[in-house]
Parts: C-alpha cells; sequence; structure tokens
C-alpha cells in the first residue's frame, strides 16, 4: 500500500531557475525529487501548489506525492530535513486522501510581496528577500489600488504569456497592504482562487507606480477593463514575491495525520 502526502514547503528562491524542472539549473522540484527517490527507493513524482519562477521565495508550497506507506507523515518529515539542502525545509507533512493532488486540488492560493522603504533594504541580509526600492509609499494610494483589485475580474493585461483564448478571469478574495514593523516599508497581501502568470509582480509593479505619481490611479481600472492603450508596468522583482500558502476542502485530510 502507498500513502499519498502533503508537504509543506518553504524554500529560499535565491539560487533556483524556479519550482518546475528545467533542462539547465537548479530547482526545487529536482532537490526535491531526488531526496523523495533516496528515501522510497525509486523515482516519485512531486507536484506542488504553484510553479514558482526564478528568485520566488516560498513561506508554505503545498507539494504532494505518493510514497511507500511505511513513511508516516512525521517520519517523512524528519527524513526529508535531514537530506534536503539548507534552503529547502519541510515545516510538516500531513496524509491526504487518494487522488490528491497539490495543484489540481487547490480552491485557492495565497502570495505576499515585500518592499523595503527604508536605507537598510539595500543590506545584503535583506536585498535577496525584498524589493529594495528605498522610499516610502503613500499609503492611500496604495490600500486605493487593492481595493479595487477586489472581486472577479479579467487580468489579461496584468499577466504575461496569455493565449488570446486562455481563460484569465480570477476572483480576487483578500488584497491589502500592511505596513512592515518599524517603518521598513510594505508587504502587499493577496489571495485568490487562481493567479496568472506574472500576475502578483505586475500588479505590484502597476500600483506602486501609480503610488509614486508616476501614473494615474484609474488606469489599474483601464487595465482590468482591457482598455486601448493601456500597459501594466514592468513586474516588480521577483526577489519580493513568496508564495504563503494553498487552500485545500477539508474532506481531502485524514483526522490525525499531523501525529502519525
Amino acid at each position: 500500500m502507498d500513502r499519498t502526502v502533503c508537504a509543506r514547503l518553504h524554500y529560499d528562491g535565491t539560487h533556483f531557475v524556479g519550482w518546475q524542472l528545467q533542462p539547465d539549473g537548479r530547482t526545487v522540484q529536482g532537490e526535491f525529487e531526488a531526496v523523495l527517490e533516496r528515501l522510497c527507493g525509486g523515482r516519485v513524482r512531486a507536484h506542488a501548489a504553484g510553479r514558482t519562477d526564478a528568485g520566488v521565495h516560498a513561506l508554505g508550497m503545498a507539494v504532494s506525492a505518493t510514497v511507500p506507506a511505511r513513511w508516516t507523515p512525521e517520519a517523512l518529515r524528519r527524513a526529508l530535513n535531514a537530506l534536503l539542502p539548507p534552503d529547502c525545509w519541510v515545516a510538516d507533512v500531513r496524509e491526504a486522501q487518494p487522488g490528491f493532488h497539490a495543484r489540481k486540488s487547490a480552491t485557492g492560493r495565497a502570495y505576499c510581496y515585500r518592499i523595503g522603504a527604508d536605507a537598510e533594504a539595500a543590506s545584503p541580509f535583506r536585498r535577496p528577500y525584498e524589493w529594495a526600492l528605498g522610499r516610502d509609499l503613500p499609503a492611500d494610494a496604495l490600500q486605493r489600488g487593492a481595493a479595487s483589485l477586489v472581486g472577479p475580474h479579467d487580468f489579461r493585461a496584468l499577466a504575461v504569456h496569455t493565449g488570446g483564448k486562455e481563460n484569465c478571469r480570477c476572483t480576487i478574495r483578500r488584497a491589502r497592504w500592511v505596513r512592515r514593523d518599524g517603518e521598513r516599508g510594505w508587504e502587499f497581501e493577496v489571495a485568490a482562487d487562481r493567479f496568472l502568470h506574472h500576475m502578483v509582480r505586475m500588479l505590484v509593479g502597476t500600483m506602486v507606480e501609480m503610488a509614486l505619481g508616476r501614473r494615474p490611479e484609474t488606469d489599474l481600472d483601464r487595465l482590468l477593463t482591457q482598455a486601448d492603450g493601456v500597459r501594466a508596468s514592468p513586474p516588480a522583482p521577483a526577489r519580493g514575491l513568496y508564495f504563503v500558502a494553498a487552500e485545500y476542502p477539508d474532506r481531502w485530510f485524514r483526522l490525525g495525520d499531523d501525529t502519525a
């Protein structure tokens, strides 16, 4: 008998070309699957809730896999952490029902984006993990931008690699800017049923330019309605983006799996 599990993975994306396996470059999926192969004695495919790009971090990436039943969730967590590289860490492992898939079973995802407003944002201990903007942003302008995103919209103009017939409709459930401790800057929190490629980074880049007075605040509404002659701002740097969590119906998880 095999066991379906869901691991909650943290990783520093600085030295990865992304989650997904690539012909060239180091990937999170490659590192994770290599460890699973050692533990399980054969190839094990791992599926993540999101396919983060190069430089993007994760604070709670859900990863599903099917492993031999001898691996209880807690034993698997300890073994994974003993073998994974230092820039990856498994917070917990839960047992899931057969058929669970971290990406296909998700009903929502949440991200955050960090901006450094103070001079210390340029520190080598912070620069790899936030957008070192080095200047503050007006709170009212940021919050107005975030508020306009909530609800169902077509985000075709705020994403990349979308074909003409691709479904680009997403429902934003929560969007807000939060002041970081010690006046260090801002954090954008956003949750939705789905996200498009580069969508969060393009939203952040556009809202920052509006807050800085470099483009009219009305541009965001025009982008959401695909008005002619309006283009999104360049995406914010990848290093400030974090995958925070995926949402799943409770029916996918077995009771008592955290202590198995």
